[in-house]
């Protein structure tokens, strides 16, 4: 058995509870892993037991305004500007607003994206086609989308794919990107809460405030590798 081997295998022991994957055999007792590796012979003896999740799903007893209100204030943490509005008719003219408040000319729109979502908003409609060239992309001012799910105690929204929410690079090339996230039915408090959520094999982008770096001496640089400016919309909160 490779060292390849070895690590898939305990990925794979580690994502089933415990179980060993198709295929896989326990490893040989005094086999050593492989220089380089940092674990000795002794440790791959057999099957590591299941992985312990005896860790809180949650940290807190939260309602449901509760949790809005932590989302909404760790993604201000993040730098991300949070705007709240009760109903549809209010997302619109809200949309509107931000989009003209950027300057926005173009604003790239999912597949799925609700046509009304957008009916206050000035800019072009600019479509999220697969022959779409980075930079076209790119010299699109602004994407709106929807999301999977947000998560309070972390201040992270997270995208699959799904409708109103295109391609992952639709949300990394533009640099302004507004979010609308339905509260509360797409927000959970806690990681844990949110991952047997989520469909593993899609493709999952998770956003905590917009794209920032910072090199040895702590200077922060933004848009390095996504938009510098999010906005989120809590679609439902007061």
């Amino acid at each position: 058995m490779s060292s390849r081997d070895r690590i898939l295998g305990r990925i794979r022991r580690a994502t089933a509870d415990g179980r060993p994957g198709p295929g896989l055999e326990p490893v040989a007792p005094g086999l050593d892993a492989g220089p380089g590796l940092g674990f000795d012979s002794g440790f791959d003896s057999g099957f590591d037991p299941g992985v312990p999740r005896d860790y809180l799903r949650v940290h807190a007893e939260r309602t449901p305004a509760e949790t809005a209100d932590l989302l909404a204030a760790n993604l201000a943490e993040y730098r991300a500007k949070v705007h709240r509005v009760v109903g549809e008719d209010g997302l619109a003219a809200l949309l509107g607003r931000l989009l003209a408040a950027r300057g926005a000319r173009s604003v790239l729109v999912p597949a799925g994206l609700p046509a009304h979502w957008l009916s206050a908003a000035a800019p072009v409609r600019v479509p999220d086609r697969a022959a779409s060239t980075p930079c076209e992309l790119d010299a699109v001012d602004s994407v709106v989308t929807g999301c999977a799910l947000a998560i309070a105690e972390t201040g992270t929204i997270v995208l699959d794919g799904g409708p109103g929410q295109g391609r992952r690079r639709i949300t990394l090339l533009p640099d302004h990107h507004i979010c609308v996230v339905r509260v509360p039915g797409q927000v959970v408090d806690s990681v844990p809460q949110a991952m047997p959520l989520l469909d593993p094999v899609r493709p999952l982008t998770w956003i905590s405030g917009p794209s920032a770096t910072s090199d040895i001496e702590l200077d922060r640089v933004e848009g390095v590798h996504g938009p510098r400016t999010l906005e989120v919309v809590l679609l439902g909160a007061q």
